[in-house]
């Protein structure tokens, strides 16, 4: 008689043996397409999931059931709690197999930034990356993201201040002037003969948050490292606020090595980091190269 193959059990490959008795420190799925809740808001994330394979007899894991524990993400709002309680599910569907879990998100946040001066505003997006790592109840999670601004290059501005005053010079030698003939020659193209150079620069930071933290501080994140730097990027902006971003470039000047101290101190003020690393880009104006600096604390 023969048996109907409904009947048949279904053949688990990755139950079976290896070939070769050796552990591996990471197996798991990366990029896949996951909804997060945050703010009320759901994003659109990509998700890396794995655990260790600590039994180096078994052939694989079972990687469904991690992507079916990260089911938890679509009706709950993004939390610490969340992504620890995830993790927890990785390791006990892979009971004798692993000892450690491991969870990456990626995605973007839109933030709406207001204009300097006018009542305009706009949306900046930043992207962010949750890593999280589980095991043996030792348990931390380290958040990523990236600020733009401009930094305007202290030794350029005292150069171009000097040509101005040579410039001065040349025009007038020791002749006496009015208040309106100076004012005249600093209002036109023929007084201001140098500008300093600015440049687009990028700050990259990442903090890993304390054993007590549930919220993530995304925001407050970048909202502390703007405010340290001074001279964000900007969205929609009318003259008088494209005036004030330069007034503020003009005050605010900087080499790579300020914006990294700078960022430094308003990074260890936030009362959830344990630790962070950040680095600084300056993509010169000046060079085809860049100029760069970088610090942490208790990494």
């Amino acid at each position: 008689m023969v048996r109907s193959m409904t009947s048949l059990t279904l053949p688990d490959i990755a139950a079976q043996a290896s070939r070769h008795s050796l552990p591996l420190d990471w197996v798991g799925m990366c990029g896949i397409a996951l909804p997060v809740r945050l703010d009320q808001h759901v994003l659109n994330a990509t998700a890396d999931a794995g655990v260790d394979l600590s039994d180096g007899h078994s052939r694989g894991i079972h990687m469904s059931r991690l992507y079916l524990a990260l089911a938890a993400f679509n009706d709950e709002a993004l939390s610490i709690s969340l992504i620890r309680r995830v993790l927890r599910q990785f390791l006990d569907s892979h009971e004798g197999l692993s000892t450690c879990a491991y969870l990456t998100l990626r995605f973007e946040v839109l933030l709406e930034r207001p204009a300097l001066v006018s009542s305009e505003s706009g949306f900046k997006r930043y992207p962010v990356i949750l890593e999280a790592r589980l095991s043996n109840e030792m348990f931390h999670v380290e958040l990523s993201t990236d600020v733009v601004y401009s930094s305007t290059c202290p030794c350029s501005a005292a150069l171009a201040r000097q040509l101005i005053q040579q410039q001065f010079l040349t025009d007038f030698g020791n002749r006496s002037l009015t208040h309106e003939e100076v004012l005249s020659w600093l209002g036109g193209a023929h007084g201001i003969v140098a500008t300093p150079h600015s440049q687009r620069s990028t700050a990259k930071l990442r903090i890993r948050l304390k054993d007590d933290c549930d919220d993530l501080p995304i925001r407050e994140l970048i909202d502390q490292a703007e405010a340290a730097l001074g001279t964000a990027v900007q969205t929609a902006v009318k003259r008088a606020d494209e005036q004030a971003f330069a007034l503020a470039n003009g005050q605010n000047l900087m080499f790579c090595e300020d914006a990294a101290r700078r960022l430094h101190l308003a990074v260890r003020a936030l009362a959830s980091v344990d630790g962070f690393q950040l680095r600084v880009e300056h993509a010169e104006s000046l060079h085809a190269h860049d100029a760069v600096a970088q610090s942490q604390w208790n990494w």
